[in-house]
């Protein structure tokens, strides 16, 4: 029995996180988040009067998103019900629909609904919430860390209020770790002694996330030494904490974009076994898998493209995998994929190509689409000289030679592609067929 498992049997203290004991329950309790909790702010008065509508609360982790759905769950006379879009699945919120219905015919009692990670939820998931919100029959409330204008149905987004919530400032941070010391339902039963300077090294090292500086702080209670009766803890003891407790991948800060940039280098450097480290690490660290996949999708384009072309069809079934069934199982297809991007002959011809063409739309004019490429299906398009002098392909055994570009641009190339893979075998056969534009 360690020093905590001690004061936990002398003090009676609930064993539940410390975050968790010392939630929040009513918004004069909650800390934070006053450009959208202030008193003359809409948020706030529809909480107090009971007139929540469909909501979606953004923002990173550990800002209050769920604890806002908590204080609601305690403020309304509705019928409550809280999800995870990472168990739920869409029997579940049939069942939730069913019984909402009938509570509202029954009984005229509304019901609302928190999604939490509503961003884990597949296209058709959310389609089908989409009914039962646009007759009212729920409300809903989501919670997501990603982006809703990219993670969320457009439908849904329409009816729905965007409230985005921030990283709480340092001194938020340091009033909640110095509430959790005192409240009786944290560390308010045990003798701490905690030097100041230790609240504001965990709020500078949470990165305005409660939930992570709590942690920080239960962790150091749990490990520091005891002086007497009391537990003492210093500076050193928070830095300790700090390097033992916190992740060393953080999913909004800069090491996010130093590690999926490391593991889009590793594939690019066709190093798998790097690949495979990095994705671990991320995977081990929350990120989405779904995330994840879109970068290996882009990859496959950007740095493989027709070298390979069958890396961008397994990258697209690896996305397709994280989107049907999820963490943990989807880790072997986003491996699958990534080993393969690794191991796959690389090109960045694709991605040059389109940049130089759009580049040069977006610059230069162009003297017009030549009339023998124009539709000629339309009434009067021949009086109009539209696809005359056409040649069809097939009739030439699959090729002719014959311009495509404006005219003004006749000599341009913008495809070069690389000797690497099946690419060779493109730039041969281009360089067989147009015998005056060499590649």
């Amino acid at each position: 029995m360690d020093l905590f498992d001690i004061a936990n049997a002398k003090n009676n203290i609930n064993l539940k996180p410390l975050a968790e004991r010392v939630r929040p329950e009513t918004l004069d309790e909650y800390i934070g988040q006053k450009h959208i909790l202030s008193k003359d702010k809409m948020l706030y008065r529809a909480i107090v009067t009971d007139n929540i509508s469909s909501a979606i609360f953004y923002g990173p982790p550990g800002v209050g998103k769920t604890t806002l759905a908590r204080i609601i769950a305690n403020q309304t006379k509705a019928n409550f019900i809280e999800l995870s879009a990472v168990t739920a699945g869409t029997a579940d919120i049939r069942k939730i629909v069913q019984e909402a219905e009938n509570n509202l015919k029954l009984y005229s009692k509304k019901t609302i609904l928190f999604l939490d990670e509503v961003h884990r939820f597949s296209k058709s998931q959310q389609d089908s919430l989409l009914p039962s919100v646009e007759k009212g029959i729920i409300i809903l409330i989501g919670a997501t860390t990603e982006n809703p204008y990219f993670e969320v149905n457009n439908a849904l987004l329409s009816r729905s209020m965007i409230f985005e919530l921030k990283p709480l400032t340092d001194e938020e941070v340091i009033l909640a770790l110095k509430n959790a010391v005192k409240n009786p339902k944290g560390l308010g039963n045990l003798n701490i002694d905690i030097e100041e300077d230790v609240f504001k090294y965990f709020a500078i090292h949470s990165n305005g996330d409660i939930r992570k500086a709590l942690n920080a702080l239960e962790m150091a209670v749990k490990t520091s030494k005891m002086n007497g009766n009391k537990i003492v803890i210093t500076v050193e003891d928070a830095k300790e904490c700090i390097q033992r407790k916190m992740t060393l991948y953080d999913k909004n800060g800069d090491n996010h974009y130093d590690t999926i940039s490391a593991f889009i280098k590793s594939m690019r450097g066709s190093d798998p076994d790097a690949a495979v480290y990095y994705l671990a690490k991320m995977l081990d660290s929350g990120e989405d898998p779904v995330f994840i996949a879109r970068r290996i999708v882009i990859f496959a384009s950007e740095d493989i493209g027709n070298a390979d072309p069958m890396a961008l069809v397994v990258a697209t079934s690896a996305m397709t995998a994280c989107h049907m069934i999820g963490m943990p199982e989807c880790r072997i297809n986003l491996s699958q994929a990534a080993i393969y991007a690794a191991c796959a002959p690389k090109s960045n011809a694709s991605i040059m190509a389109i940049d130089k063409a759009l580049s040069d739309v977006r610059k230069t004019n162009d003297s017009g689409i030549p009339p023998y490429l124009m539709d000629a299906h339309y009434k009067g398009a021949k009086n109009l000289n539209r696809g005359k002098g056409y040649l069809y392909p097939h009739d030439f055994g699959g090729f002719i030679e014959q311009q495509y570009l404006p005219t003004s641009h006749k000599d341009k190339i913008y495809y070069n592609p690389t000797e690497n893979g099946i690419e060779a075998k493109l730039k041969n056969r281009l360089n067989t067929l147009w015998k005056n534009k060499k590649r």
